[in-house]
């Protein structure tokens, strides 16, 4: 009893430093649903805490489970976990079962050379509808790096499979999805700039599909967000139940320390900087308290399921 006593006095203590840590940050709690576990899993949560991140979901290859169950045992409030693994594998539909039933709160990133609606990506959103979790897609076909091939194509079309899947909640992320905010979408880079064409086609699909959701993680999500902000403004009013904040962060410290978006040459202009907190204050400044505070914790919480 003793012994239980201690753990819950210590679990409450730190769940009050975690929350005031973030309270006085960004005003209250916040989720990162896109944080890739990383090598030195402690990494993680020394970037969390620099950046005023409350709890975070850890972006995992089913080859790095045992790191990640570790890293959440360890830090139980401040971690959970997703599955990620090559859906072409045969051992795919088993290996996210698997991981889902001890513990993965959502399947993704998905970011893999096949099409939208090939065989091998229908599967994961049958398992995604049968398990009630979020699957979350990078898209992507313009080239960050010499021979880089594209991600997930066939998004023009994706509204077909939006149909065909109801039960499946998606999570859009990539520089395509959200060069796709403008109805005007370049060919010749992965992050278009300047004033935003109304038209596009995630814009649309965000309001026509209950089941499709916006990362706002990346440079691709702060681009998108901060090239035009008088078009952000009216839509982040518009999806605000739809955003979820993810960073996508390869910092450090949360404080721009080390090495920023993998030394991606078009997202040079991030280097230096914590996505998270560029990102955050971005949303600050694009949405009310209230929506803010949908996009930063609540929206995500009940997306992804998190009951602590």
């Amino acid at each position: 009893m003793q012994r239980r006593s201690f753990l819950k006095t210590a679990l409450a203590a730190t769940a009050a430093q975690v929350f005031g840590q973030s309270e006085a940050m960004w005003g209250g709690p916040v989720l990162d649903t896109h944080l890739h576990l990383r090598r030195d899993a402690d990494s993680c949560f020394t970037h969390i805490q620099g950046c005023g991140v409350t709890k975070a979901v850890l972006l995992t290859q089913v080859e790095d489970e045992d790191r990640a169950r570790q890293e959440v045992q360890k830090h139980p409030l401040s971690f959970v976990r997703s599955v990620v693994t090559d859906p072409a594998r045969p051992d795919a539909a088993q290996a996210m079962r698997k991981a889902i039933g001890e513990g993965a709160v959502s399947i993704g990133e998905m970011k893999y050379h096949l099409a939208l609606d090939s065989p091998e990506m229908r599967r994961v959103y049958e398992i995604a509808a049968e398990r009630n979790v979020p699957v979350m897609m990078h898209i992507q076909n313009f080239p960050h790096f010499a021979g880089e091939r594209p991600y997930n194509t066939g998004y023009e079309h994706f509204d077909a499979i939006l149909r065909a899947y109801p039960k499946t909640n998606f999570l859009g992320h990539g520089d395509l999805f959200w060069a796709h905010i403008s109805a005007d979408v370049p060919t010749d880079r992965g992050y278009p700039s300047g004033a935003v064409k109304p038209g596009g086609l995630t814009d649309r699909w965000l309001s026509d599909f209950p089941n499709f959701y916006a990362d706002m993680s990346a440079n691709s999500g702060n681009n998108a967000l901060s090239r035009d902000p008088e078009f952000s403004r009216g839509f982040v009013g518009r999806h605000q139940d739809k955003l979820i904040f993810g960073s996508d962060c390869s910092c450090t410290d949360g404080h721009g320390g080390g090495v920023s978006q993998n030394n991606n040459p078009e997202a040079s202009r991030l280097n230096g900087k914590c996505v998270a907190r560029e990102t955050l204050a971005l949303s600050r400044q694009l949405a009310s308290p209230e929506v803010f505070r949908k996009i930063t914790w609540t929206n995500g919480v009940q997306l992804f399921r998190i009951t602590s």
